[in-house]
Parts: C-alpha cells; sequence; structure tokens
C-alpha cells in the first residue's frame, strides 16, 4: 500500500468514525447546536471541544459517567487531573451540602480556609505558607508575578510546549492571549542547552517555570539532571525556581518534586486539591500579608469560596492517605507498560509517569515535543472515536488521568479495547 493509499484509507475511516458518533448522540448534537446560539462554537472551555461536536455530559458515578444520550463510559480522563476522587466519594459530597446549607457567600473568612492550608503545608513540608487562587492559571500567574517583585527582573524562561493555564501557552510559538510576559522558550529535556540559555540572559530573568511532566505538551516526564540543571543554574543566578505541580502533585503524597530531588522556590499546585494555589518560602510569600507596610495586592472574591474549601480539606482529611495514592500511581505505571506492549507493534508509543499516562501515533522513544511533532491527528482522533464506542473515556489528544475509582479490572478491560481498537484497524 503507498502513502497516498495509507491516507485515503484513514480519511474514510474517520469520516465513517465521525458519521457514526452523530448517528448516535442526536440529543448531543441538538445541545450542541443550541449552545452555538449563544456561546462561541457552543464552547466555554478550549480543551474540551472535538469534532464533529463534544461530547456533553449528563452525570457520573464513582469511575463512569453517562452522556446525555445515555452511553456510560468508563472515566480515564478524571478531568485533566482535577478528578481525582473519581465523581461520588461520600465524605466529599457530605462536606459540600454542609456547607451550602451554611451560606456559601459569606464575605468574609471561612471556617475551612486556615484548616485547609494547614493539611496543605503538612502535606508539602519544604513550604511555609499557602495563598488560594481560583485555577491553577491564577496561581501561576501570581507566582510569576511575586518573582518579578522579589527579583526586580521581567523575564521568565519557560519550556516550548508548556502549559501552565489559559494565559501561559507556549506550544506552537506561543498562544496570542498569552499575559504580556517577556519570555524566552527552552527544550525540554536538553540539558546543556538550558545551562547556556540560563546564564545568557539571567540578568533579565526572574523565574524559570517548568511542569516536572509536560502535561498538556505529550505527558513527558523531566529527567532527574533536566530538572537539577534547572535548580542549579537559576540559584547560581538569583533567579526563582517555579515549579508547577498543577497536574503533578498527584504524583506521590508530597508531589512530584521529591520524586526528584528537587527544592523550588515556589510551587503552584490545583486541580484535585481545590482551585490553584501557590506555596513558597515564607520570606516570598510574607510579601502577601496584608498586615505588613507594602504587601502585595492579591484579591478576588472567589479565592476561599466555601465549597472549594471544604471539598478540599474532607478530600485531604477524610478520603487520600498516602498508601491509595501510591496504589494509585503503581496502577498508573502498570497501565502505561501494558499499553506500551500493545501498542509498539502498531507503531504507538506510551508516555507518563504514575497516574499521568499519554499515548502517541509515533514510534518512540519520545523524550520532548520535538519527538511527537509528526505525529498523524487522524489517528488519535480514530482511535479517541474508536474508544468511546467501546465505552472508554480518554481525552481526545491521547491523555490518561486515572482516579482512585478505577480498578484493576477497568486497567485490564482498557488495555484490551485499545488492542482490540488497533488490530480491527490495521
Amino acid at each position: 500500500m503507498t502513502a497516498t493509499d495509507e491516507r485515503t484509507d484513514l480519511d474514510a475511516a474517520l469520516a465513517e468514525a465521525r458519521e457514526s458518533y452523530v448517528a448516535q448522540r442526536p440529543v448531543g448534537a441538538r445541545m450542541h447546536a443550541e449552545a452555538s446560539e449563544v456561546m462561541p462554537g457552543g464552547n466555554t472551555r478550549t480543551v474540551l471541544y472535538h469534532p464533529p461536536f463534544p461530547l456533553r455530559m449528563a452525570r457520573g458515578a464513582a469511575q463512569r459517567v453517562v452522556d446525555v444520550d445515555g452511553h456510560e463510559y468508563v472515566d480515564l480522563l478524571g478531568e485533566y487531573t482535577a478528578g481525582l476522587y473519581g465523581h461520588s466519594q461520600q465524605p466529599i459530597l457530605d462536606a459540600v451540602r454542609a456547607a451550602l446549607g451554611d451560606g456559601i457567600s459569606l464575605a468574609g473568612h471561612n471556617v475551612y480556609e486556615a484548616r485547609l492550608a494547614r493539611a496543605l503545608v503538612d502535606r508539602f513540608p519544604a513550604f511555609d505558607l499557602v495563598r488560594f487562587t481560583n485555577s491553577g492559571t491564577e496561581a501561576n500567574l501570581m507566582a510569576i508575578s511575586l518573582a518579578r517583585v522579589v527579583t526586580g527582573r521581567p523575564g521568565i524562561a519557560v519550556m516550548r510546549s508548556g502549559y501552565h493555564g489559559g494565559l501561559l501557552y507556549f506550544g506552537g510559538g506561543g498562544s496570542p492571549v498569552n499575559a504580556p510576559y517577556d519570555a524566552i522558550v527552552l527544550d525540554y529535556n536538553d540539558v546543556e542547552g538550558a545551562r547556556a540559555a540560563i546564564r545568557e540572559h539571567a540578568g533579565r530573568l526572574a523565574a524559570v517555570v517548568v511542569e516536572p511532566v509536560l502535561g498538556s505538551g505529550g505527558v513527558i516526564p523531566a529527567t532527574r539532571d533536566f530538572l537539577h540543571a534547572l535548580r542549579e543554574e537559576s540559584q547560581a543566578h538569583g533567579v526563582l525556581l517555579i515549579l508547577d505541580e498543577v497536574m503533578t502533585s498527584r504524583l506521590s503524597p508530597r508531589g512530584a518534586a521529591p520524586l526528584f530531588g528537587v527544592t523550588p522556590d515556589l510551587l503552584t499546585v490545583g486541580k484535585y486539591l481545590g482551585g490553584g494555589l501557590s506555596f513558597g518560602r515564607a520570606d516570598l510569600m510574607a510579601r502577601f500579608d496584608p498586615s505588613q507596610p507594602g504587601a502585595l495586592p492579591h484579591a478576588g472574591t472567589f479565592n476561599n469560596n466555601v465549597l472549594s474549601m471544604a471539598a478540599g480539606l474532607a478530600g485531604l482529611t477524610q478520603v487520600l492517605d498516602d498508601d491509595r495514592l501510591d496504589t494509585l500511581n503503581a496502577r498508573g505505571n502498570r497501565l502505561r507498560e501494558a499499553l506500551q506492549a500493545v501498542m509498539a507493534p502498531y507503531g504507538w508509543t506510551a508516555t507518563g509517569m504514575g497516574s499521568m499516562v499519554g499515548f502517541h501515533p509515533v514510534p518512540g522513544p519520545v523524550n520532548s515535543p520535538a519527538d511527537i511533532a509528526g505525529a498523524d491527528d487522524r489517528r488519535r482522533e480514530l482511535l479517541f472515536l474508536d474508544l468511546l464506542e467501546r465505552g472508554w473515556y480518554v481525552a481526545p489528544r491521547g491523555f490518561i488521568a486515572l482516579s482512585i475509582e478505577v480498578t484493576d479490572d477497568d486497567i485490564d478491560g482498557f488495555v484490551a479495547a485499545v488492542a482490540d481498537a488497533l488490530a480491527t484497524r490495521s
């Protein structure tokens, strides 16, 4: 078969899969059309869109979700890491209902926030003080802004294909709606290139911002040498190191940083912990202390909203313990190894770390976004649609974030579904 024939066959298979998707989801199609009348493209969160129109979920329980047309799926997407607890942990539901009963907008400090902050500081012992925000985007913006104030420098170093929120995306040349920071872009896992760039631009750099696992950029783990190089060069030149663990804080009971033996100056976490949070050394975070002269302002009506605070506190203190998180990440490692075994014969590669898993239609190995730049997105979409038809929900880009509700049987069933889908199309 020639390359042209293969492309033609792939286009035909994808067209057929899309037609089947549409035919089985009339309610979803109608609701998308209605949404498009009042929202651009019927969408208010870009990552959820996929052609021919995105899934619209009606409800979820444990590790399963049901769309508006009644199709049930095992949820392996896990709300892009935010859904660590699944959909129906009773202590969290009880905490949210209790908070609702007491009122949700009280225009004052509430009874949950300091208790949640204490649980978080105890969980991440290298850090002294916590600041709550509404999202990972806000947490990263605040951390960068703090670094700029503390150092008196305007610039940041970021990773090619790094994602730190809706205003901090550096794939494909960067987003036109990015915050207007003076940014230099480094290649992920390029140790010598990073060292040279930080040395060259140190005089203008306030911070180096990096994910221990490049989430949106392909679920690619950093090498230990790379993170240590960033730590050493930033420290040598008075540049702050910001670890964005909005996704990766789930990879061990203390986050990903200890797994690499790296201590940052500022750490941002979020998702399942409740919105977004910035952690840091006391001398840095104290700049936000409103009782002190010249304190930095940090506003946000819902920074300490009672529902997030109550849910976050219940999750950390009543649901998630070290054994449960360790078991989850071991399950993710087993999934990735099993996927690699069944996908490799078809020219696919599995990536990731712990409960974060990616898969790509390239033969690998994958150590940087450049290694997946030539991947055929049609193959990704076709596998995504084929898995939906088999009852499995992952991200269209090939991203998985397991919840603690996912079982070993689910893992085995998913691997079998992937193997069947690839074999059927071969």
